[in-house]
């Protein structure tokens, strides 16, 4: 593994980040470095080539009072987002124009005859598994937090009638074209109610956030805040359609399916790129 690789950058984050959490932000550069047992010049090379910001400003982006922060500053109306059609300057509405559901008949099939490759490859947060229908993306989650072999039962049982292949050389021009910033489809798969969950979390700007209750007000089931967390933590293509810029009302994280540690490095990965 090399040192350009994103997989070794999101191992070094994840390593300060869980520093970051048991001493505080305040440390120094070279502090922070030696607690990693890396230079300060690696380091910092690290961070830059990860996210383009220093390590002390990075440091800001994860502290837990960020999420807050966040909702006070760059919260996204879901209704009005929905309503006008607007997708905002983030990347992910710009990249993911293209996105079809499965029917309500066939998701009830369990996804009997779907054929549904399915890969490991590396990404900015870690191992991702990644699986694709003919018509796009289907499913990705992270393993750091629970394992290979657990990532990838929680994504198959989802959908137990489907045909599974490992491929990832079918996959690859899909998850480049994803992680690369370029254009890519997506093929959601899902009860009625979790679709339009999951459309309305597409609407959520790049480096913004969002309340349950804002995406329970935008699908038209305003007390539906319980099952809208149900559907948040059930969406099947974790960052893609951006559960994690999904917090409660007073601020706090809430849940994220593949462990709260990568749902701070997302949203903090994406405000320090859209502040850049």
């Amino acid at each position: 593994m090399t040192d350009q690789s994103p997989a070794y950058h999101y191992q070094v984050i994840a390593r300060a980040l869980e520093v970051i959490d048991a001493t505080g932000p305040a440390l120094t550069l070279d502090d922070l470095a030696a607690r990693m047992q890396m230079s300060p010049a690696h380091f910092q090379r690290v961070f830059s080539q990860w996210v383009g910001v220093s390590p002390k400003r990075y440091q800001q982006y994860l502290t837990l009072g960020h999420a807050r922060r966040l909702l006070a500053e760059r919260h996204t109306m879901l209704g009005t987002a929905l309503e006008t059609g607007l997708s905002g300057p983030g990347r992910l509405h710009d990249l993911f124009l293209t996105w079809e559901a499965m029917s309500p008949g066939d998701y009830a099939k369990g996804g009997a005859g779907l054929e549904i490759r399915w890969g490991w490859f590396e990404s900015p947060f870690g191992p991702a598994l990644v699986m694709a229908t003919q018509k796009g993306i289907c499913g990705m989650g992270f393993a750091d937090e629970v394992g290979a072999e657990a990532a990838l039962e929680d994504l198959v049982r989802r959908w137990p009638k489907a045909t599974y292949v490992d491929d990832p050389t079918a996959l690859r021009p899909l998850v480049d074209a994803a992680f690369g910033e370029k254009a890519t489809s997506l093929h959601l798969i899902g009860a009625p109610f979790q679709i339009k969950v999951w459309e309305a979390l597409l609407a959520i700007p790049s480096g913004h956030v969002t309340t349950y209750a804002d995406i329970a007000g935008a699908i038209g089931h305003p007390q539906a805040h319980r099952a809208v967390g149900t559907a948040v933590g059930r969406n099947p293509i974790s960052f893609l359609i951006p559960c994690h810029r999904a917090l409660r009302r007073d601020g706090g994280l809430g849940g994220y399916h593949w462990g709260l540690p990568r749902k701070r490095a997302m949203l903090a990965w994406e405000a320090a790129r859209t502040d850049l």
